[in-house]
């Protein structure tokens, strides 16, 4: 069995990923900071799936983190670096709280997991880490200067460790999603969400199950020749 490592566990994205994962081949430790909806998920899991509440901009929690999930199932194969936040405003008017908060959360602690989980993937001469970026950081979307600087970041850190550890049989890729139907989108009014739909070529605002299974293929033995690459899944609205 596989050992499968995911944050952001509890928002849409996340639940599909679990969804996608959990069965006889995965044993899941799943992480998220909103702790009712780590219980639910926990009631509707009943095996092979362990929950941990963490705070991502604390790095003690983040090293418990993983000293919870090795406890739990051994080496990390699998890490999937879901967690993400946003703190969108003109750059004139960001921060330097909301600034550091979103380089805190969205890079440095996926710094901090990578290093604390990759070297037993070295190790064992197998690994998996794939990272959720956004179609965010190719496009440069206004009022997102912090969150595409560290999808950004997230992209240009995944092709360099590439380089590092592709000898050892360890991947490292970045998942590029679009416009995804989670709950980021319920603040945007109907006829704007169908606008959006109309300039994306298949037509369609994405689903989080397109986003698990690109990741799902990724963290396949069948994938085993593909490392250091973004790619992008958002019905070519990016080409």
């Amino acid at each position: 069995m596989k050992n499968v490592l995911i944050t952001g566990a509890t928002g849409g994205i996340g639940a599909s990923l679990i969804e996608k994962f959990y069965g006889d081949k995965y044993n899941l430790f799943v992480t998220g900071s909103n702790k009712e909806k780590l219980l639910s998920i926990k009631s509707n899991y009943s095996k092979n799936l362990e929950i941990f509440g963490c705070d991502l901009s604390n790095e003690k929690e983040i090293s418990n983190l993983v000293k919870n999930a090795e406890e739990y199932y051994g080496n990390t194969d699998i890490l999937i670096n879901n967690a993400g936040i946003t703190k969108d405003n003109l750059f004139l008017r960001i921060t330097e709280e909301d600034w550091k908060k979103v380089i805190d959360i969205n890079l440095y602690a996926n710094f901090l997991i990578t290093k604390l989980t990759i070297k037993g993937m070295v190790k064992k001469r197998w690994g998996r880490v794939i990272n959720i970026s956004s179609d965010a950081a190719k496009i440069g979307n206004p009022g997102q200067t912090n969150y595409v600087a560290s999808k950004s970041a997230i992209e240009g850190f995944s092709r360099s460790l590439a380089s590092e550890v592709a000898s050892r049989n360890v991947t490292i890729n970045c998942i590029s999603p679009g416009f995804i139907n989670t709950t980021i989108l319920d603040s945007i009014e109907q006829g704007k969400l169908e606008s959006m739909a109309k300039n994306i070529p298949c037509g369609r605002i994405g689903d989080p199950k397109d986003i698990s299974n690109a990741v799902f293929f990724l963290a396949s033995e069948e994938s085993s020749y593909i490392t250091g690459q973004v790619i992008h899944v958002n019905g070519g609205l990016t080409m």
